[in-house]
């Protein structure tokens, strides 16, 4: 969950690149960050500091002055120590000539740091990167050869890990190694950039190669060459270029991301449709499902594996495809999925979501069945992305990059995406009480969430008046509950307030009993035929004296006399109300964070992509 940037090469300054780099990879760890390069007296330097990559910066003020041909940098999300300089990357040996710096989990770090220790080595940091430096200083002093070195460390490490290293005993050559965790290698003109994220290095090159598992780089400035330590055996791999626009990441006139990526809403359903709907001929057409179409006829029954943000989505979609497309469904929490043991057959298919492409969970319950013969597909907006390479056929989002951590126009994407699905799944032949009027729905959605975006205020002051609660209870049915435990989620991440998502009919079955007048419910009350059993239940909260916040839809007067606020969506289907109830959610979420003086682009303690179990 932590950035990795790193450069060689005699055309830029490698610690400029490698602070620029971090800095635009802010969003995937920001408790410290640090840069370690050789100057060009092939000095070795090492600047670490808590915080922002500014800090770095700060500190090395006169780093443009500084010409290193070779840098790597780090900003760290803390897993095994809290966030201290000390614990900050890079880490390096005793004798300071090798820096490493490392993204994942080394699982037997116990038991390599008791080794080690025997042998002589001090540890200075709580962290288990720190044995890496010192792993690789062992088997040098023996071997002599850096890159042995290395390649016999790494054939040590149990875990999960995106590694970048150098030493000054080749001041001209950059190490780099991955074992699921994202690492992409950089093809410039006499130079390579190396990266956890490939927007981190595109301002310089689009030509890349991305490593694949148990595979090692070594880069010159003229050369590189790629190996698969597993198989012994060299790896020539042709690069990709890069089609991502990088042109839309700043904030603009936005005081934060996550204000800015909501507004993007409107967009990123209009993208996620654009060229798959057909009106004229009420078809749906994916052309990312196009070499499995055979396979997909035969499909019984499909699994969905996601986490946070995206699972959410995939218990939208559960009720998308089995109302459209009659196809069985179950979401899974892919941390959960890796660990079961349940009969699968060839007529199951696992779908996939994840809005980066690099979740570790995600990515492991893929691994879990790439051996049984089962179609894996993937919903993804990263493209080129390890979920995207990892499966047999999927389908992008196109929504643009996101750079707040909380996931916001991803989930409308996602569930949009999955709406198509249902409706492809279906053959062009689902209901045609449905069918129509979903593409017509679909192709307006853009519209309506920009009404609900033109006339924020409400939610705004709502956010005013409820930001001193300590806990909200979400409620939902049907399509409203997977929204219920969307909007919580949000509330949880940006506010730190305390909040629960339920399914309303479970509230006589537990939740109630927390009700009083400083616990409100945020009630999901758009028209749906279960619309008078949430008008009971509401009932029920009120009795109790709990003060309710309702999303309705435009025209329902009656919910004003059982709500004590209102915030309307315009008229739509109930199968696509989840993104315009979900748009509104997170708002008021991120306003409750802004009366809150919160950091709502980077809660504590949380960061973008997990790519760590």
């Amino acid at each position: 969950m932590c950035g990795i940037v790193g450069y060689i090469g005699d055309k830029h300054n490698g610690v400029q690149v490698v602070l620029d780099g971090l800095q635009a990879l802010e969003y995937r760890g920001y408790d410290s960050a640090g840069v370690a390069y050789i100057d060009n007296k092939r000095v070795a330097h090492v600047a670490k500091q808590l915080g922002q990559v500014a800090n770095v910066r700060a500190r090395l003020s006169n780093s443009s002055k500084t010409k290193s041909a070779l840098a790597i940098g780090h900003t760290r999300w803390a897993t095994h120590g809290s966030p201290s300089i000390k614990n900050a990357h890079p880490h390096f040996n005793a004798d300071k000539t090798i820096y490493v710096v490392h993204n994942g989990i080394i699982e037997n770090c116990a038991l390599l740091k008791d080794k080690l220790q025997k042998a002589g080595y001090r540890f200075i940091s709580q962290t288990d990167t720190e044995v890496i430096p010192h792993l690789i200083d062992f088997h040098y002093k023996q071997t002599k050869n850096l890159r042995k070195a290395f390649e016999i460390a790494l054939e040590e490490l149990e875990g999960a890990y995106a590694i970048a290293a150098f030493a000054t005993h080749e001041p001209e050559t950059l190490l780099a190694a991955r074992l699921s965790s994202p690492l992409v290698v950089g093809i410039g003109d006499s130079e390579y950039f190396i990266a956890s994220d490939p927007s981190a290095i595109m301002e310089h090159t689009k030509e890349v190669i991305y490593l694949e598992d148990y595979e090692m780089a070594v880069l010159t400035p003229n050369k590189h060459s790629i190996k698969n330590i597993r198989q012994s055996k060299e790896i020539d791999r042709k690069s990709e270029t890069l089609t991502f626009d990088t042109s839309g990441v700043g904030k603009g006139k936005f005081a934060h991301y996550m204000l800015k990526e909501m507004f993007e809403t409107p967009d990123a359903i209009r993208t996620a449709t654009r060229g798959r709907i057909r009106l004229e001929d009420l078809t749906v057409k994916l052309g990312g499902l196009g070499d499995v179409r055979q396979q997909l006829n035969h499909i019984e029954r499909i699994i969905v594996v996601a986490c946070g943000t995206s699972y959410y989505a995939g218990l939208v979609g559960e009720y998308l495809i089995e109302e459209i497309a009659g196809i069985p469904v179950e979401v899974q929490l892919a941390s959960e999925f890796k660990y079961r043991d349940e009969p699968l057959t060839r007529s199951t298919a696992i779908l996939a979501l994840s809005q980066s492409g690099e979740t570790a969970d995600t990515i492991a319950a893929l691994k879990k069945v790439e051996d049984y013969g089962i179609l894996r597909l993937g919903v993804v907006n990263a493209v080129g992305s390890t979920i995207a390479r990892l499966t047999d056929a999927g389908v992008y989002l196109h929504a643009g990059p996101e750079q707040a951590v909380a996931s916001t126009k991803a989930f409308m994407a996602q569930v949009t995406v999955l709406t198509l699905i249902a409706l492809e799944l279906s053959q062009n032949t689902a209901p045609t009480k449905l069918f129509k009027p979903l593409l017509g729905e679909l192709a307006s959605l853009p519209e309506k969430a920009t009404l609900i975006l033109q006339d924020i205020a409400t939610i705004h002051n709502l956010a005013k008046k409820y930001a001193n609660y300590r806990d909200f209870l979400y409620i939902g049915r049907r399509y409203g509950y997977p929204c219920a435990l969307e909007g919580a989620l949000k509330l949880k991440e940006v506010s730190y307030i305390h909040a629960e998502g339920y399914a309303a009919g479970e509230t006589k079955h537990g939740p109630l009993a927390m009700i009083d007048p400083n616990f409100p419910t945020f009630a999901i009350a758009c028209d749906s035929p279960l619309l008078e059993k949430t008008y009971s239940t509401i009932e029920e909260i009120r009795a109790r004296r709990g003060p309710v916040i309702a999303i309705a839809t435009q025209g329902n007067e009656h919910i004003k006399k059982l709500a004590n606020d209102v915030i309307y969506i315009p008229k739509t289907l109930e199968q696509t109300q989840p993104q315009l109830v979900a748009l509104v959610e997170q708002l008021f979420a991120y306003y409750v964070a802004v009366e809150k003086g919160l950091n709502v682009d980077r809660p504590r303690n949380l960061a973008k992509s997990v790519t760590v179990e």
